[in-house]
């Protein structure tokens, strides 16, 4: 059975700063959420989430302090949020306030909880290469690159700090959750930033390898065709067309280069090389093509249905494929191996609610980035082996 990387729950403290300018002398009408990473480094010892931080949106200035987190932060029930300004888990420049306080701009809003981190597949971040300036690594499948959603520690670059001592790192490219393969960080900002201009510039040549259903033709294959991503939904979809045409395209342009590798009459392994860089890009565009990778449930049809509570991804994965068995074993999944918070709407489960199905990585790996005077790979994974 495989083993699933949990993080340890702790109380936390997520710091929300309304605050009334974007950092460069404008008003606050042009504010937008930015996060930043964990104030603490993870260690093995504490592998644990503490200070995430960012910047309040203005409407939230002029609402009620419970209103705003019950509006905006719909994981709890407006009771809970209620308790927590009550018992002061919730509080406004650092101190209590009462449940009919109105919030306003330029104020500080920390909330004190017990946090809850999804787990992630227990596979190793392999080193492939270590240079001064650069690190490249083999990332595996379910983790994220870097903290999103309700990552802070269960991610690449959080892993690497925590069992490799490694940091800063800066990712000069972005994996989905779900894809493996080659990931690239630099090891301080100005690489980062060469590396960004290389891209930018078109400079960079990125090589992925994909099992699809199928026998996938013959010859290089260029599909050409606009990717519009529908954020509420969790995924893209290829618009053909006249962008000229009564109905203008919606999408962002979108180009994908496709080569057969080889097929057993089933499956085809495909090289991609995607010369755009859109959300899902090679995933919609092999879907567009008739050829959808063989594991991808979210493009393997038209329409699918969501569980509630689950990201997109995660659904198509837990619909596709059946629990592993159930261990014995409670040393990885018992309540016994972490305080219990009373006011916790996620205790005594160890990952966080709709994070409790089986999922495994897509057929879909880079392989290959390269640059002006420099070239990186990462192996290629055991299901791109075809057996006839």
């Amino acid at each position: 059975m495989k083993r699933k990387r949990e993080e340890e729950k702790s109380k936390a403290n997520d710091s929300n700063s309304n605050g009334n300018g974007n950092g460069n002398g404008n008003s606050n009408n042009n504010m937008e959420i930015v996060w930043q990473t964990p104030a603490n480094p993870p260690v093995k010892e504490d592998y644990i989430f503490r200070d995430g931080r960012f910047q309040v949106k203005n409407r939230w200035a002029g609402k009620t302090i419970v209103d705003l987190f019950a509006e905006e932060f719909k994981g709890r029930p407006y009771d809970y949020y209620v308790s927590a300004v009550k018992c002061g888990r919730i509080q406004v420049d650092g101190e209590m306030v009462p449940v009919s306080y109105t919030v306003k701009s330029s104020q500080k809003i920390s909330h004190f909880l017990h946090r809850h981190e999804p787990p992630v597949m227990a596979w190793d971040v392999s080193v492939l290469q270590k240079e001064p300036d650069v690190l490249t690594v083999c990332k595996p499948p379910s983790v994220p690159v870097h903290p999103c959603g309700q990552y802070r520690k269960n991610t690449v670059v959080g892993i690497l700090q925590a069992e490799h001592d490694l940091a800063p790192l800066f990712p000069v490219h972005r994996l989905d959750r779900l894809v493996s393969g080659l990931l690239i960080l630099a090891r301080n900002a100005s690489k980062a930033d060469l590396f960004r201009q290389q891209i930018e510039a078109g400079k960079v040549i990125k090589r992925y390898i994909a099992r699809v259903n199928g026998v996938f033709p013959e010859g290089e294959q260029v599909v050409d065709v606009n990717i519009n991503y529908n954020a509420s939904a969790g995924r893209s979809t290829a618009e053909s067309g006249d962008s000229l045409g009564d109905t203008p395209l919606k999408g962002k342009a979108a180009c994908t280069k496709f080569t057969r590798i080889s097929t057993n009459g089933t499956h085809s392994i495909v090289l991609c090389e995607p010369i755009t860089g859109r959300t899902h890009q090679i995933r919609v565009h092999l879907q567009y093509t008739g050829y959808p990778i063989a594991n991808d449930m979210l493009y393997l049809c038209e329409h699918v249905t969501h569980r509630e509570g689950m990201s997109a991804d995660r659904a198509a994965a837990y619909s596709h494929h059946s629990p592993p068995p159930v261990s014995s074993d409670k040393s990885e999944s018992s309540s016994e191996d972490f305080s219990i918070d009373p006011m916790c709407t996620n205790c005594p489960n160890l990952a966080p609610k709709g994070y409790e199905g089986h999922e495994e990585g897509l057929w879909l790996h880079c392989v290959r980035y390269s640059g002006p005077g420099w070239t990186y790979e990462c192996p290629y994974p055991d299901w791109a082996t075809l057996s006839l």
